[in-house]
């Protein structure tokens, strides 16, 4: 069996001393693609930045891309970070710098030196993701489509090894959230990137299936919901 992305085994997860989530298990394999689902409040965006090392590990082990949760520290978050790509439902696109700046303010922080590689990768994911003319667009003339869009091709600068999408079709209209899933899910495949896909859409998961795994009670049931 190939070593999982992320796997997590009796694992709590905390805001402050409160507890969210308790043993949690939770197992995504490479090029894997999981649903997210639950109510407002249910813990999901908790779990997602435990993952992410937004939050510390509250209990139990944790392991994401081969990193130990429980043993990250300030100098080995970054490394991990790294490996992932994570796009939110309000983009947190810089709205001063146009399409081309946010991409290579992305880059510099993760170590690429100026040059033909930078400027190579960013035509790559604008390509990739549709929008190969947008390079020297602001934010605010972008559709939510669009920005959507730029924040997926932004995640995938790294070659990232796992997806994390929190929402993030929540502010967009239903025609476009289908297209937006499709994206990913085929942008995922053929780059061989696992997706955890956080959302209360049910919709989407009658229309692109998958395994789901609910957030509710406190706890992390692994499941494919009847919906």
């Amino acid at each position: 069996m190939a070593e999982a992305i992320v796997e997590l085994r009796g694992a709590n997860i905390r805001q402050g001393n409160r507890v969210i989530l308790e043993k949690v298990d939770l197992r995504i394999a490479p090029g894997e693609f999981v649903y997210l689902v639950g109510k407002t409040g249910a813990g999901k965006s908790s779990l997602l930045k435990t993952i992410y090392a937004a939050l510390p590990l509250g209990g139990g082990t944790g392991t994401v891309a081969g990193m130990a949760l429980q043993q990250l520290n300030r100098r080995t978050i970054p490394r991990l970070r790294r490996q992932l790509g994570i796009i939110f439902q309000d983009y947190n696109l810089l709205m001063d710098r146009n399409v081309e700046d946010n991409l290579r303010f992305v880059l510099a922080a993760t170590g690429w030196r100026k040059g033909a590689a930078q400027e190579s990768r960013i035509d790559e994911v604008l390509t990739a993701v549709g929008l190969p003319d947008r390079r020297r667009s602001m934010p605010h003339a972008l559709s939510g489509g669009e920005q959507q869009r730029i924040a997926f091709a932004r995640a995938l600068l790294n070659q990232p090894k796992l997806l994390i999408a929190d929402e993030v079709t929540g502010n967009l209209d239903p025609e476009t959230s289908r297209e937006m899933l499709s994206l990913m899910r085929g942008l995922a495949t053929r780059h061989g990137a696992a997706i955890l896909f956080a959302t209360h859409d049910y919709s989407l998961l009658q229309q692109f299936q998958a395994r789901v795994v609910q957030c509710a009670d406190g706890r992390v049931e692994n499941s494919h919901l009847d919906v």
